[in-house]
């Protein structure tokens, strides 16, 4: 199929592309990487009257610590993010999940604030921000608000953004010492969907877990966090028991809904396997930084 008819503009500001949603007397769409809305318009699935091309806006680039914390912006493209030091150095989970975003191609013009804004709730980046306790930034006609990822993601595809919004970049605080994260996920094939993601971020304080965020991805209609798993390991060395213990709370966090490609019964499997195995990981790496 081929996209019906609609005007096509291309901004080079931000307060460019807000004059040009304002004044389209029908509906407009934001165009920034393309990975998710061009099929959906090929598809006729989406049909907007006007194209807003964001994509020259320079004012939504950049990778650069701001204070306590990483700013990064919404039209950083995905293999930027894989590539980034400062991305690796500060939010190693965001390099870990890009890896596993789609392939060469996609993540080649893909951004993160497209990622975002779409709340795909089987994508990588939206679990990630989450377990981060990243903040969007987001810019309208009354200025730029900030809002906390664990408050950004409504339901499926539904964020907080309101019509004629822009994602302009995303806040990463500082990771602390004693901090460790990791992102992994179960698929079919690499670059697939996954049937489970997670990103894991936890704050230890020597040998005892402090503060714990557990983001899953394709468990939920938006990402979702693991309070009571959470809970499980506050207080307490990460070791098998604690494991074990986050395992078993994860039946109060998740519950997933059968679909046409995975049972909720096989989801939830593959939650207690990959908590498992990531905070194995984090634990594992934990004693080997302890032992150098």
């Amino acid at each position: 199929m081929k996209a019906r008819a609609f005007d096509y503009r291309r901004v080079t500001s931000v307060a460019e592309a807000l004059d040009a949603y304002a004044g389209c007397p029908g509906e407009a769409r934001y165009l920034a990487g393309g990975q998710s809305l061009l099929p959906a318009l090929n598809l006729r699935l989406d049909a907007p009257d006007l194209l807003i091309d964001i994509g020259r806006v320079d004012a939504l680039r950049g990778i650069a610590v701001e204070g306590d914390a990483l700013r990064i912006g919404a039209l950083t493209r995905h293999a930027e993010t894989l590539a980034s030091d400062l991305i690796a150095a500060h939010a190693p989970i965001l390099t870990e999940a890009a890896a596993f975003m789609a392939h060469p191609a996609i993540r080649n013009l893909g951004t993160m604030g497209g990622s975002l804004a779409l709340a795909d709730p089987a994508s990588e980046l939206p679990a990630s921000m989450r377990a981060l306790g990243a903040s969007i930034e987001i810019t309208g006609a009354a200025g730029t608000r900030s809002v906390a990822a664990d408050d950004f993601f409504r339901d499926l595809f539904e964020t907080v953004i309101a019509p004629g919004e822009i994602l302009s970049a995303v806040r990463v605080p500082l990771a602390r010492p004693g901090t460790r994260m990791r992102f992994d996920e179960i698929a079919r094939r690499r670059g697939d969907y996954a049937m489970v993601g997670l990103a894991a971020h936890l704050a230890l304080a020597g040998d005892a877990v402090e503060t714990a965020r557990l983001a899953f991805c394709s468990v939920g209609p938006t990402p979702m966090r693991a309070p009571a798993a959470e809970a499980a390991l506050a207080g307490r060395p990460l070791g098998p028991e604690s494991i074990a213990a986050a395992k078993a709370a994860l039946a109060d966090d998740l519950a997933p809904d059968d679909d046409d490609t995975l049972s909720a019964a096989a989801r939830m499997h593959l939650a207690r396997v990959l908590l498992g195995r990531v905070l194995a990981a984090l634990g594992d790496g934990h004693r080997q930084a302890e032992a150098a």
